[in-house]
């Protein structure tokens, strides 16, 4: 079974402050790859966290789900916080993760989020490169697509503040 990825939607207007991609790790501790997100939930999954940037009034424009992390670009209207509208997206997500009874035991997200801004034009590349992500990580992990973003976009860190990777 192929799948295809859900969304590719660009609206006119759908953001004052331009696109933000924003990207959350599954919290992996005990690296027990039953609480992986399974491929067989990616669209509903999809569906359900548009629903919530919906009713949070954003404009989702890409999203691509992992079995360890998902990416998102998502037009970001001023009325709202970042980091409030990522815990609104994996709290609820959570919720329904455990509530579909998608994995054994608890699935939660890792603490934090990265998110990058981007320019309106600069929307429809963003959005195949999330769209692309399946056949990406085939080739790269996911810690050196973060790291390499960080370093992109000239943001400091130090490895022992970054998400628990799961390679």
């Amino acid at each position: 079974m192929v799948l295809r990825p859900l969304y590719r939607q660009v609206a006119p207007n759908w953001a004052r402050t331009g696109p933000v991609r924003a990207t959350c790790l599954l919290n992996e501790r005990n690296n027990n790859s039953q609480n992986l997100i399974s491929p067989r939930h990616r669209e509903e999954l999809h569906k359900y966290i548009s629903g919530i940037i919906n009713n949070r009034k954003q404009k989702l424009l890409a999203i691509f789900c992992m079995p360890d992390h998902i990416h998102l670009l998502i037009g970001i209207n001023p009325s709202i916080s970042i980091s409030d509208l990522f815990r609104d997206i994996k709290a609820g997500s959570s919720n329904f993760i455990n509530g579909q009874k998608w994995v054994r035991g608890r699935f939660n997200w890792q603490e934090g989020f990265g998110a990058f801004s981007y320019s309106r034009s600069q929307i429809k590349a963003v959005s195949d490169y999330i769209l692309g992500q399946e056949g990406r990580h085939e080739k790269r992990t996911f810690r050196n697509e973060y790291v390499g973003l960080l370093k992109k976009f000239d943001v400091e860190f130090e490895e022992r503040y970054l998400f628990d990777f799961i390679d």
